[in-house]
């Protein structure tokens, strides 16, 4: 007796390697997971040495009062960006690269999308590999290489099996790391008086708000714009919105602040010392582990992105878990080799780059709406659309005019002013209709690796 379809696609998904984690499908409803569970996935966000390291770099600059006003500043950019998005990918139980075929780029748009992301995401992956693996040699000694090897394993084996098992190293890591830095920072300021460290005047060379606000709200811009590869797993909107602002209040005023007033306190961005100096060992072994818990999202959102560009250009599936081998391996052995470090400068080119994707997003989904409807009527159902676009080629043309703002033009925040510029241009000319789709493209089917079916040459939509 022949097996079905649906007993073939069970029997491949337990030889495979890992979780495919529904890359190219929408997360059930019943399979998405509770308040605290994802509470404490983006809390981890937030735990992480870096982010003292910044406040005490803007402490060092500006008075305590200043900073407060760029960290609200930043945190209220970011929060606003990650709610429109993220709850877009709740609502549709789909990650960006998947999200974007029918809101705002296409189906072929949408493996463009899924190649800068990808490119990104493993790309920073090894830079901050390549950090890790030199700072744990610093701290432990050691050569480097084989630093950044055991952490690329370690992850790369995290991530294989998916978003259950991060969350589960998410619940044992976060709370460790946070309980460390309170007893690091509470010994380490409880001699000094605070109200000075407060009222006390920057010890260094002036940074202006504007400056300071880019390196708070420009940092994470990226890991906004791809807040549905986490949110796609929420149960309900307002839990979207707490958990981001709870990763956002912690991030920013408490861990940023804090840092501020080691800066304040050390007259010197060097801080991350002051934690692992007064926690031992045990406190190196739990740093390691938070970073390697943000890390793990590069590699992450990276698969997935991979996953959707293999199936439009090639009309080929490929298991995500497979897909993450592949990515971590590379990016490990380039971070072993120090070649990373190389390519900080393209990957911030990058960075502007994906801004106007998360512009377009919020604009489409939330205001124009032109290409989302196949989605409402498919939501209940948890099923994908039969049809997508084929291309968009407006947004395309948007995509580049926002780049060229974020890149060329010297004021403000360049994320924030190329992610505003395809926000108003896609919502303008969304608008007065000149934002058409043209072509259809036929939903592959999930066990069929044949070549997409032929695109027609008439606008979707366009009336």
């Amino acid at each position: 007796m022949a097996a079905t379809p649906q007993a073939e696609a069970v029997a491949h998904e337990a030889k495979a390697i890992g979780s495919d984690d529904y890359s190219l499908s929408r997360v059930p409803r019943d399979k998405r997971f509770g308040f605290w569970s994802m509470l404490l996935q983006w809390l981890a966000q937030s735990g992480s040495i870096s982010q003292f390291t910044l406040g005490a770099t803007i402490g060092v600059g500006m008075t305590f009062g200043n900073a407060f006003l760029a960290f609200t500043l930043g945190a209220v950019i970011l929060e606003v960006v990650i709610f429109a998005i993220g709850l877009a990918g709740m609502r549709e139980g789909l990650a960006t690269p998947m999200l974007t075929r029918w809101v705002g780029f296409g189906r072929n748009g949408s493996a463009l999308v899924s190649f800068v992301i990808a490119v990104s995401l493993v790309g920073w992956f090894g830079v901050q590999n390549t950090i890790f693996g030199n700072s744990v040699s610093a701290l432990v000694g050691g050569p480097s290489w084989m630093w950044c090897v055991l952490a690329g394993i370690a992850i790369t084996a995290l991530v294989i099996f998916g978003f259950k098992y991060m969350a589960v190293f998410a619940k044992i890591v976060t709370p460790l790391f946070f309980a460390m830095v309170a007893w690091s920072i509470v010994s380490t300021l409880k001699d000094h008086s605070i109200s000075e460290l407060i009222n006390s005047p920057a010890p260094g060379q002036t940074i202006p708000l504007a400056v300071a606000a880019t390196a708070i709200a420009g940092g994470y811009m990226t890991g906004a714009i791809v807040s549905p590869e986490m949110t796609r797993y929420n149960k309900k909107g307002s839990h979207v919105f707490l958990q981001s602002a709870s990763s956002m209040i912690l991030s920013e005023y408490i861990v940023g602040m804090t840092g501020v007033l080691l800066g304040h306190l050390v007259k010197s961005s060097e801080v991350s010392s002051i934690v692992l100096s007064t926690s031992g060992a045990f406190g190196v072994i739990v740093v390691l582990m938070s970073t390697a818990k943000i890390n793990d999202w590069n590699l992450y959102g990276s698969s997935l992105g991979v996953v959707n560009f293999f199936q439009v250009v090639f009309g080929k599936r490929v298991h995500r878990g497979a897909v993450t081998i592949v990515l971590g391996v590379a990016g490990t052995a380039l971070s072993a080799v120090g070649i990373m470090t190389h390519f900080t400068e393209f990957l911030s080119v990058l960075g502007v780059a994906i801004p106007p994707i998360g512009g377009i997003i919020v604009a489409e989904y939330w205001v124009v709406k032109r290409m989302r409807k196949p989605l409402d009527e498919t939501r209940e159902s948890e099923t994908l659309p039969k049809t997508s676009p084929t291309w968009v080629p407006m947004s395309i043309a948007i995509w580049i005019a926002a780049f060229c703002v974020g890149k060329f033009y010297d004021g403000g925040i360049p994320a924030l002013n190329s992610l505003a510029t395809a926000f108003i241009l896609y919502s303008a000319l969304g608008l007065l209709g000149w934002v058409k789709p043209y072509g259809t493209s036929t939903l592959d089917d999930e066990d069929d690796t044949a070549a997409p079916a032929a695109r027609a040459t008439t606008p979707v939509g366009a009336a």
